[in-house]
């Protein structure tokens, strides 16, 4: 996976990114509490990085420690969305 969307884009879900990935890997199901970038699509191209306005987005080699776990998130989503639901409901619980 080349990017990663983390923890700031929790109940943002500006959609800014999406306007602008050429090949439309980022998820933006209304269900979903936040974005996902699927990692069989992106072609890492950072077309997402600029636009977004809560600096969400990382390479995955630039993931903050204590972000790790969005990088398995991201990938979850595409393989069961119920599961990512879950698992951003334990990571950052709505309030």
């Amino acid at each position: 996976m080349a990017y990663v969307i983390t923890e700031a884009c929790i109940d943002t879900k500006d959609q800014s990114c999406v306007d602008v990935c050429p090949v439309d890997c980022i998820s933006a199901d209304d269900a979903d509490r936040m974005l996902f970038i699927d990692p069989d699509a992106c072609i890492d191209c950072a077309a997402c990085l600029e636009p977004c306005p809560v600096n969400a987005i990382f390479a995955q080699e630039d993931l903050p420690p204590e972000w790790a776990a969005y990088l398995e998130l991201n990938e979850l989503h595409f393989r069961d969305p119920a599961a990512a639901r879950e698992l951003v409901n334990a990571l950052l619980p709505s309030s």
